[in-house]
């Protein structure tokens, strides 16, 4: 089939971030390679169950499989996902055929501007682990819901006395500020982001990569492929204390066993790259 002529469909989870970054990639199709896009905003199971907790249950697929199988079913064209949320390995018959433009990967701290940080909010454990060396006297629980409702819950309802967001989808949602809380950006030298966050993965069945891999930005995917390499290597998923993140020649790796590394790696080869990591988890 020849794609240049053709509407595409792009399946997408429902929720207002996803919604944007999809409008983003459909505005990036209709540019480079000229087809009109079709949103199919689905409900995953990390959405339909609010009440689970990802740290007991696991986050492997929860936000992607329903996406999937609109792709497999041939119901949809491609589907757009954050990388972070993106398992290691795709389902047979898929594949990651692009990574957008990567934004702004850093964390940000958000907080109450009045009172005590007693109680912090996060489902992360690699953020907790990382802000347990900043913040060692706080419980954590874990808030669930979209961007927005987090910050009321932490700006209005008081659930907890703050949270962590990424600062890649507060911008995509043109979120700047929220009134009751102050936002501190957190160096990714102080806290290690997650392979692939910031970034937007584009997934597609095999047949079909070449028609779609005009839309990689070949610095980011180069990074990102790396960093779930990484992943993938250490058995990890969402729901693993691990921060991976490149940029440039620079990587920065985190990990409770050996704290924050960082190293250069311009011409080491991947596996040359995993042994020093391995060396550094002894």
């Amino acid at each position: 089939m020849n794609l240049s002529n053709d509407k595409l469909v792009l399946a997408t989870r429902k929720s207002p971030l996803a919604i944007k970054q999809a409008e983003w990639v459909a505005d990036l199709i209709k540019n480079q390679m000229g087809n009109e896009v079709d949103l199919m905003p689905m409900s995953t199971t990390g959405d339909r169950q609010m009440n689970w907790s990802l740290q007991e249950k696991g986050g492997k697929g929860l936000f992607t499989k329903e996406l999937e199988i609109a792709l497999l079913e041939g119901r949809a064209d491609l589907a757009v996902h954050s990388a972070k949320d993106l398992p290691t390995e795709n389902p047979p018959g898929l594949t990651l055929a692009a990574f957008t433009e990567r934004e702004d990967a850093r964390d940000v701290l958000i907080r109450r501007e009045v009172g005590e940080t007693g109680v912090m909010a996060s489902g992360s454990p690699r953020r907790i682990a990382q802000l347990k060396l900043r913040f060692p006297s706080v419980s954590w629980i874990e808030l669930r819901g979209n961007v927005e409702t987090r910050l009321r819950k932490i700006a209005v309802n008081g659930e907890a006395d703050g949270t962590i967001l990424a600062a890649a989808g507060l911008s995509r949602l043109g979120i700047s500020n929220y009134p009751g809380v102050t936002f501190e950006k957190i160096s990714v030298n102080e806290m290690v982001p997650a392979p692939g966050q910031a970034a937007i993965a584009i997934q597609v069945r095999k047949q079909e990569k070449e028609k779609f891999v005009v839309l990689d930005h070949l610095a980011t995917s180069r990074a990102v492929r790396l960093e779930r390499s990484i992943l993938d290597r250490l058995g990890g998923g969402c729901q693993v204390a691990l921060g991976v993140h490149v940029v440039n020649d620079d990587l920065f790796f985190f990990h409770e066993s050996c704290g924050i590394r960082n190293l250069k790696i311009a011409n080491d080869s991947e596996e040359e790259v995993f042994k020093i990591i391995s060396s550094w988890l002894g």
